[in-house]
């Protein structure tokens, strides 16, 4: 079982997840925690480091400092006064290390991705205490891990760090015996190299150390709670009656993952995609509700399209030139171009005369891909590159789409009439996602549209 940020963001919080815990405990299930930091507290990690790197003053460490003590000293104090000496004294050397590490930061006036990376993880070093303490408070035998004790052992990448193989057997030698004796709580998020180096795990990373763990102890089951009811047919923001999925196939979970959806990471999957472990989506603050499944093969809809998101912070990057025909290269030499830059192209099109190949990136990297590409105009490969910030990129998701006949044409006549044109369109093999660009403000228009189109607030 994984608890996200909200799920345990104070006393009353953590007090809620130390009763769902304990209910499945005493009903005789074993179980291994993962928990991320409170809510916010990794953002402020970074903030604060970002500002003491950036010539900030070592004024703002005291009181930085202060409002975490507090925080889950109040925590421990509502949801475990029993073991609030114990957890409150772990927190104040906690405290003593985090302020000492963001003093050199201020001093050298420099963060490096190996120093944010062990910043960062104080919100879970914090926070894990915490949540053990309620448990045993309940009457539940626990102890705490860090995620290099758990054995998630990682490649090198700090801030995107990936699991290894021998993760599977050190997990399995380390926290399967415990789970018998004692509910083992995971601080998620974080993980160190092979020489003990602590790395994180990128965007939801706790999800992913759950998959990791829930892979290397052999779960019959990983559960992550967060604050909605399951993974819904689209964003709740945009569609007030979008319907929670009672199912969804691994494949289906990454796609809408990849193209926007919160609730998990399509990274996160992939452990337990590989041994075909079942994962519930559920809400800590509404446990009776079933949910939404993820398995290798999920209710078909007679809809074919389960669920419609959209990015919208990208840009698009076109790439232009009539020397590009016929010329073997060219493909790889701008993907070359962009990977030497670090930058991750999202989706990609191509016309047919090979004249041009449209592209679509994080918004935040534009500027590295443009500089990338334009020494391919100098070297003469293209002729010319352009870029439109103004963009979105939606996804039509559903592995019932798969040798549906009708499905694009429907989704192409619904936006047209609506009255959104469609810049750019990617469709792979698979046929398990139909994905195409628009105006920045028309991406929620053809989200609307096509949820109305597609009956998606209607039961199958």
């Amino acid at each position: 079982m994984k608890f996200g940020g909200t799920s345990v963001a104070d006393a009353a919080s953590i007090s809620r997840v130390a009763g769902i815990i304990g209910d499945y405990r005493k009903t005789g299930h074993e179980l291994a925690v993962v928990v991320s930091a409170q809510r916010g507290v990794t953002d402020q990690l970074i903030e604060i480091s970002t500002k003491l790197a950036d010539a900030g003053e070592t004024t703002m460490i005291d009181p930085f400092i202060g409002s975490l003590r507090d925080r889950h000293v109040r925590a421990v104090r509502g949801a475990a006064p029993a073991f609030a000496p114990e957890v409150e004294a772990k927190v104040e050397e906690l405290l003593r290390n985090l302020t000492g590490i963001l003093n050199a930061v201020h001093h050298l006036r420099e963060l490096t991705p190996r120093s944010k990376d062990y910043i960062i993880t104080f919100g879970e070093r914090l926070n894990a205490p915490v949540v053990s303490a309620a448990l045993r408070q309940n009457g539940i035998q626990s102890e705490v891990l860090d995620g290099c004790e758990a054995g998630i052992v990682t490649t090198p990448q700090h801030g995107e760090a990936m699991a290894l193989p021998a993760c599977d057997s050190l997990i399995r030698s380390r926290v399967g015996p415990l789970i018998a004796r004692a509910v083992p709580v995971i601080m998620g998020f974080m993980g160190c190299t092979e020489s003990g180096v602590v790395t994180t795990l990128g965007r939801s990373g706790s999800d992913y150390s759950a998959a990791i763990i829930g892979s290397g102890i052999d779960a019959d089951e990983i559960w992550i709670w967060t604050d909605v009811d399951g993974i819904m047919t689209s964003d709740p923001r945009l569609i007030p009656d979008a319907r929670v999925l009672p199912s969804v196939s691994y494949i289906e979970v990454m796609e809408l993952s990849y193209f926007g959806a919160k609730v998990m990471h399509p990274r996160s999957i992939e452990p337990a995609m590989r041994k075909g472990i079942m994962v519930r989506v559920k809400n800590t603050f509404n446990p009776d509700h079933p949910g939404t499944e993820i398995a290798r093969v999920a209710e078909r809809d007679s809809r074919g399209v389960k669920g419609i998101t959209y990015i919208d912070k990208v840009a698009a990057v076109s790439v232009n030139g009539a020397q590009m025909i016929g010329r073997p290269g060219v493909a790889r030499a701008i993907f070359s171009a962009l990977a030497e830059k670090e930058v991750n192209v999202m989706m990609i099109s191509q016309a047919s005369s090979e004249a041009n190949i449209s592209l679509i990136i994080e918004e935040g990297q534009l500027d590295c891909a443009i500089e990338a590409l334009t020494g391919m105009v100098r070297q003469g490969i293209v002729r010319e590159v352009s870029a439109n910030r103004d963009v979105c990129a939606v996804a039509v998701v559903g592995e019932g789409m798969a040798g549906a006949i009708g499905t694009g044409g429907r989704i192409f006549t619904a936006l047209g009439k609506g009255g959104v044109n469609v810049m750019m369109i990617s469709q792979g093999s698979s046929e398990h996602n139909i994905s195409f660009v628009v105006r920045q403000e028309d991406g929620p228009k053809a989200v609307r549209i096509l949820h109305d189109e597609f009956r998606l607030s209607e039961e199958a």
